[in-house]
């Protein structure tokens, strides 16, 4: 029985891993045809590992899903120049939230005019880079934002401009990422007419072109029926709108936050029940409404770089203490503050040696002088687990690197892209030497 259903078990383990992800009789995995012990090896560990093939194959998912959209990927899950890169050359845009977002996208070629600027509190230099690099739109989300940004432009000039407005729904695999109610930071409410009254003053400034609205409901969202409910609302406020106005916006974005498996079982958005339906809630809106149907645009980051992406550590300890077993490794918190943050569950493996002792539960924790420094919790090893080991995470691509800190003054980790059986370097280790080199003063 056990020899009939091993493989099936062991497929069911690599089902959030790269699709490339291959195992060796010796108990190795394989990601993009190289061994990630090997890559453990060359670059050291911690590492992220980031499968090319798997990133640019999901935006090409994207793109068959959405034909007609506008497909922009959310640059704050993960950017580095090899990404801008990539999704480009896929035909996607870039959603950024910063100077330091946009410009490294720019300079890496990807065309200004295909990117969409984010932020609840955009700086002048935010504002400023935005106008110099000539970003496509710049999404307002409070009021102060349009009197700055209509100077900034200066009376001859013009910008195209959104506004992100608050639907009113609660959707996301926790309070913290629940980005669509009326009580966090981002956007401006329906409800109490504060989205009503921005456009208004829009509608005032020549140098401001308004082209559509913006919501974005929360993150890891696995039903499609909250973003149902975010189209009928727009629609409504776009219909309002005309009626006020005579205003006929070409451009809906529904955001992101489309949900993805990190452990085997777990549920995911359906990507083609998300697409068919949404089209059909759009068009029957607009249809009741006596509206054109608007370009719909959508921001997936997480979706596409989660889970092409598998952190490496290295095992430093393995500790009884009580009833429970501590599985210490090199990295933590520093290069995975999520478990912190919102309590999300990984599915950690032994990789590099075949082991045949039962699975045991034990907690895997990271190296920082914290108590919730936890990267993996109950989840189950070989018994013979020790100092030495390689473990592997899947579904590392996104909110490790780009929420990595300096705690502890331990490094950031670097990043190597797998293709067709080659590694190579995108993003350095950061060393002593950087850290140092910013302390300029005694």
């Amino acid at each position: 029985m056990t020899t009939v259903h091993e493989p099936a078990t062991r497929a069911a383990e690599l089902s959030v891993w790269p699709a490339s992800t291959a195992e060796s009789p010796h108990g190795d995995l394989a990601v993009g045809g190289v061994p990630l012990a090997e890559i453990a090896e060359r670059f050291g560990t911690p590492v992220y590992v980031l499968d090319e093939a798997e990133v640019r194959d999901r935006c090409r998912t994207y793109r068959d899903a959405f034909p007609d959209a506008e497909v922009l990927y959310a640059a704050k899950a993960f950017l580095c120049r090899a990404m801008a890169h990539w999704t480009a050359e896929e035909g996607l845009g870039l959603d950024v939230c910063s100077a330091g977002e946009l410009e490294l996208a720019v300079t890496t070629g990807f065309p200004a005019e295909r990117i969409v600027l984010h932020g609840n509190a955009k700086s002048p230099r935010d504002l400023e880079t935005a106008l110099r690099l000539g970003v496509g739109r710049v999404v307002i989300d409070s009021p102060s934002e349009i009197a700055r940004l209509a100077a900034a432009v200066g009376p001859q000039g013009h910008q195209k401009v959104m506004v992100r407005v608050v639907p009113g729904i609660g959707a996301g695999g926790h309070d913290k990422i629940r980005t669509g109610t009326e009580d966090q930071k981002f956007g401006l409410s329906i409800r109490d007419g504060y989205a009503q009254h921005a456009i208004t003053r829009i509608l005032d400034q020549p140098q401001l072109r308004l082209t559509g609205l913006h919501c974005h409901l929360g993150s890891q969202i696995t039903s499609v029926k909250p973003y149902l409910v975010a189209v009928r609302r727009m629609v409504g406020l776009m219909s309002r709108l005309y009626e006020q106005h005579g205003l006929v916006l070409p451009e809906l974005d529904l955001g992101g936050g489309h949900g993805i498996a990190y452990r085997p079982g777990e549920e995911a958005l359906d990507l083609t029940a998300l697409a068919r339906r949404v089209r059909a809630e759009l068009a029957d809106a607009c249809a009741t409404a006596g509206l054109p149907v608007p370009r719909l645009i959508i921001e997936p980051g997480r979706a596409i770089a989660g889970p092409a992406g598998v952190a490496l550590y290295r095992v430093l300890s393995v500790k009884h203490t009580g009833d429970r077993v501590f599985v210490a490794v090199d990295g933590g918190m520093s290069d995975n503050p999520r478990p912190a943050l919102y309590g999300v569950r990984y599915a950690p493996r032994l990789v590099g040696r075949r082991s045949t002792a039962a699975p045991a539960p034990v907690t895997v924790v990271g190296r920082h002088c914290e108590a919730g420094d936890v990267l993996a919790a109950g989840v189950e090893l070989p018994g013979d687990v020790h100092p030495g080991d390689l473990l592997a995470v899947p579904v590392a691509g996104a909110y490790h690197l780009s929420m990595a800190s300096g705690y502890n003054l331990v490094g950031r980790p670097p990043v190597a892209a797998v293709r067709e059986g080659l590694a190579r370097l995108l993003v350095r280790r950061e060393s002593l030497e950087d850290i140092r080199g910013r302390d300029v003063g005694l």
